[in-house]
C-alpha cells in the first residue's frame, strides 16, 4: 500500500512538471507577440510584466532551458530597447555626468549581467566548461567548435549580444571592456552557424563592434552592416540605423549619416513582427538626428 501512495505522489510531481514545462513553452513561442506592439511605452510595460512572469516560472523550473533562454533574450533586449533609451535620453538632458545617466547607465549594466548569467548557464548545460574557457580568445573559440547545430545560433546571438552590451555600458571598467573578445567569439559562431539569424542580427552586432570607435575596423564595419541590410531588407531599420550612427559617424560622412537617418525616419512599417524593434530604431534615429548629438560624437 505505502508503494501505491508513493507513486501517485510521484505521478502527481510527474504531472505537475510537465504543466509547468508545457507552460513556459507556451509563454515562449506566445512572446513573439510583443514585438507586434509599435506603441514604446505600452511595449516597455508588457515587457517588464513579462519579465517578472518569466521570472517566477524559472524559480518553479529552475533547469527548463526555455524559460533559462527567454529570461536570456529578454534581459538584453529590455537593456538596450528601454534602459539604454532612457539613458540616452538622460544624457541629452544632462550630460554624461548626471545623476539620471549615471542611474539608467547601472540599471543597464545590471540588466546586461544578469542575461550573461542566464546565457551562461545556457551554454554551459549543453557543454560544460564555459567558465574555464573564458581565458583568452583561443580557448573560447575552441570551447565554441563544439555547438554545430545551427539552432545553437540563438542562444550563442544572445549571449554574445549581451556580453557585448554589458561591454558598452562598462567602458570605464577595464576588467570588463578587458573581455570583449568573448562576445565577438560568440557572435561570429552565431553568425557562422546562421547568418539569416533575427534578419542578420549577428551582422549588425558585428558591425557595431567593427565600428566602434574611428581607430578600430571601419572596413569590416562596413561589410557587417551591407550584409545585415542585404538579409533584412525592409524587414527591420535597425541595420541602418548602426550603419548611420556607428560607421558613418566615424567616418565623418554627413550627408551618408543623414540620408540614412531620413531613410529609417521615412519608412513604414516594415515586418509586424520586428514593429517594436522599429519603433526602438527610429527613435534612436530621431535622438541621432539632434545637431547637439552629431556634433558631440561626430564631429558635424
Amino acid at each position: 500500500m505505502a508503494g501505491v501512495v508513493l507513486a501517485g505522489l510521484s505521478s502527481t510531481g510527474c504531472i505537475k512538471q510537465i504543466l509547468l514545462d508545457g507552460q513556459i513553452a507556451s509563454t515562449r513561442k506566445a512572446s513573439a507577440a510583443v514585438n507586434t506592439i509599435g506603441d514604446y511605452e505600452v511595449a516597455e510595460r508588457t515587457a517588464n510584466a513579462g519579465l517578472g512572469t518569466m521570472e517566477g516560472l524559472r524559480y518553479l523550473a529552475p533547469d527548463n532551458e526555455d524559460a533559462i533562454f527567454m529570461l536570456t533574450r529578454s534581459w538584453a533586449s529590455i537593456a538596450l530597447g528601454f534602459m539604454e533609451d532612457s539613458m540616452e535620453r538622460a544624457e541629452d538632458e544632462e550630460g554624461t555626468t548626471g545623476a539620471n545617466y549615471d542611474y539608467h547607465r547601472r540599471r543597464a549594466r545590471a540588466a546586461y549581467e544578469r542575461a550573461i548569467w542566464y546565457g551562461s548557464q545556457l551554454v554551459e548545460k549543453e557543454h560544460p566548461g564555459f567558465k574555464d574557457a573564458q581565458t583568452n580568445d583561443a580557448t573560447i573559440r575552441a570551447y565554441l567548435e563544439q555547438f554545430d547545430d545551427k539552432e545553437d545560433a540563438e542562444k550563442l546571438f544572445w549571449l554574445g549580444y549581451a556580453w557585448l552590451g554589458h561591454t558598452g555600458v562598462s567602458s570605464e571598467k577595464g576588467e570588463i571592456v578587458g573581455q570583449l573578445f568573448i562576445a565577438v567569439a560568440l557572435l561570429e559562431k552565431s553568425v557562422a552557424l546562421d547568418p539569416e539569424y533575427m534578419n542578420g542580427s549577428g551582422h549588425t552586432a558585428l558591425g557595431a563592434y567593427h565600428a566602434r570607435s574611428t581607430m578600430a575596423e571601419l572596413d569590416e564595419a562596413k561589410k557587417h552592416f551591407d550584409e545585415a541590410i542585404r538579409i533584412s531588407g525592409d524587414k527591420s531599420v535597425l541595420p541602418k540605423v548602426q550603419l548611420a550612427i556607428r560607421y558613418y559617424c566615424s567616418k565623418g560622412d554627413k550627408d551618408n549619416y543623414l540620408k540614412t537617418l531620413n531613410e529609417v525616419m521615412a519608412s513604414g512599417d516594415g515586418d509586424p513582427y520586428q514593429r517594436l524593434a522599429n519603433t526602438i530604431g527610429k527613435r534612436k534615429a530621431q535622438r541621432w538626428l539632434a545637431p547637439q548629438r552629431m556634433q558631440t560624437y561626430c564631429g558635424f
